[in-house]
Formats: C-alpha cells, sequence, structure tokens
C-alpha cells in the first residue's frame, strides 16, 4: 500500500538526541491486541517498534512494518518518528511523520493500539487505565461485552422492581468479512470505530452502547418502550446505510442487520433477553439484510 493520497502531519521537530538520562516517568500501554495491558516503560533513548524479531517492541502483524516507527526520548520529551513504514503511523486517528507524544494519545500500528501515559505518577495512571479496560473496548472506545453484560443484569432488576420499560437493540455489519477480504483488516477496523463514534453521537446519555463481539453491537435502552425502540433501531439502521465510511481514499459501504427485543414477563435472565434479540437479528439477515426485526 502506497503513501498516495495520505495526508500527513508534521506536528514538531526534534533537537539531536541528548546523551542524558532518558525520562522515566512515560509508558506505553497496549489497549488493543495482542498482549494487552502490557506495558512499555520509555526508559531508553530511543525504542523501534515493528515487526523484525530485533525491534525493542515487536508486533508480529503483517499490517506492521519491520521497522515500522521509532520513540525518541531526549530533554524531557517524547517524540515518535514514522520510520517509511508501508501503512502508516497514527496518532488519535491522524497518519503523521513525526509527533511529540502527549498524555493520554492513542497510537496505532498496524492492528495495535498503543495509549501513552506520562506524568508523575505513572504507576497510579496505569493501574486506572489497566481497570478502565475492564470495561471499555480499546478499539471502538465504547463499552465492552462484560460492562454490557453487568450493566444489561442490573438494568432488567431495576425494571422488573419498579414496573418499568426496558429495551434491547442488538444489530450486526452486513458481510462484514467481505469488508476485510476486500479492503483489509485496517480497514475494518476503521469501520468498527467509525461506526461505534456515530452510534454514540445519536443515542440518549442513558443509553448504554456496547461492542458485543466483533462486528455485533448492543444497545440498552432504559425506559423505552417497543414501538420507540423498534423506531430507533431503524434510525440506526438507515444512519450507518447513509453514513461515509471512508478509508484511504476509498469508499466502504455498509449496512446493518438489527434485532429488537423488549422486556416482557416471562424474561427470566440477560441471556435469555439477549438470545430474544439476537434471534430477531438473525432472522433479519435471513430476511435478506438491511432491515429491523422485532
Amino acid at each position: 500500500m502506497s503513501d498516495t493520497g495520505r495526508n500527513k502531519t508534521v506536528v514538531t521537530a526534534i533537537s539531536k538526541i541528548s546523551d542524558r538520562p532518558a525520562a522515566k516517568e512515560a509508558c506505553l500501554v497496549v489497549i488493543y491486541g495482542l498482549d494487552l495491558g502490557r506495558k512499555f516503560n520509555l526508559t531508553r533513548a530511543q525504542i523501534i517498534i515493528g515487526r523484525s524479531s530485533k525491534a525493542d517492541i515487536q508486533i508480529d502483524q503483517e499490517a506492521v512494518s519491520r521497522n515500522h516507527c521509532k520513540i525518541i526520548n531526549s530533554n524531557g520529551s517524547i517524540v515518535l518518528r514514522d520510520m517509511g513504514s508501508t501503512n502508516g503511523t497514527y496518532i488519535n486517528d491522524e497518519l503523521i511523520d513525526e509527533y511529540l507524544l502527549r498524555d493520554g494519545d492513542f497510537i496505532k500500528v498496524g492492528r495495535c493500539i498503543f495509549k501513552f501515559l506520562s506524568g508523575s505518577n505513572i504507576e497510579n495512571a496505569y493501574h486506572e487505565e489497566i481497570y478502565r479496560l475492564t470495561t471499555v473496548d480499546g478499539l471502538t472506545q465504547i463499552y465492552n461485552k462484560r460492562y454490557f453484560q453487568e450493566t444489561l443484569e442490573r438494568e432488567i432488576g431495576r425494571a422488573q422492581r419498579y414496573r418499568r420499560d426496558l429495551s434491547l437493540i442488538m444489530f450486526d455489519l452486513d458481510r462484514f468479512k467481505l469488508v476485510n477480504d476486500t479492503y483489509g483488516h485496517l480497514a475494518g477496523d476503521y469501520v468498527l470505530k467509525h461506526l461505534a463514534t456515530v452510534v454514540k453521537q445519536h443515542i440518549r446519555r442513558e443509553d448504554v452502547l456496547a461492542r458485543y463481539g466483533g462486528e455485533e453491537f448492543a444497545i440498552i435502552l432504559p425506559e423505552i418502550d417497543h414501538h420507540n425502540a423498534m423506531q430507533l433501531a431503524d434510525k440506526v439502521r438507515r444512519l450507518i446505510e447513509r453514513t461515509g465510511f471512508r478509508f484511504e481514499d476509498t469508499d466502504i459501504p455498509l449496512t446493518v442487520s438489527v434485532g429488537v427485543a423488549t422486556l416482557g414477563s416471562d424474561t427470566v435472565d440477560w441471556v435469555g433477553f439477549v438470545k430474544l434479540a439476537d434471534d430477531n437479528l438473525y432472522a433479519a439477515k435471513a430476511g435478506g439484510r438491511n432491515q429491523v426485526v422485532g
């Protein structure tokens, strides 16, 4: 893959690497990919990230170049520099050549995502990040399956106790394997992340959007009845259908199939509730995709 059409951002220039010891209070934490939660302390003057077995931080993926990028630790500043990689280095979803890292930045190399942490209490920040990983999906930055299950179980209990409405939407990208096979897994990751961002902007604050697994997502809708849940589900379906998913100057058309369930007196637990919504989701797929069943 060439760099044609990419808009690289050169954020800062750096001075010659100092012979002084590198700053100790900085690290990278893997928040998406293999070795989830692993911490890499940035104590050396220069650290190479790449596919090569000789790289300081090795990422054994086809999308990663042998020497992909390097971290330069100089005079208390930490800079990330791309090394002419095939697929580019991204900071906060922006393609970069060279970038002065700031606390909280997200670094994407191939399909691996790191979070950069720095400051006076790096160990505390690291443990907070590990705790966050128990509830948030590293790629999409929405809630993960574990948080979804715990929340749904709690909301079912609350709805039954106070006799309030509760609905659930499950939706799945149509023919997502074809997206990965045609455009590559980097494009697939982009699609999932962008979809989550778009949907999150169009639901209520009290609704819970989660990545249930792979390309399947869920929305918990407290105090929403079946009619309104169906309306929202179709709104989500239409929203995704008309959203422009564009990766590396290529438009990727997408649709979703959606299943809806509303809590009834026969609902025993969250497992049965999810199965009801999932069954409707698969009925939507069997019926031709890009539709809502509930």
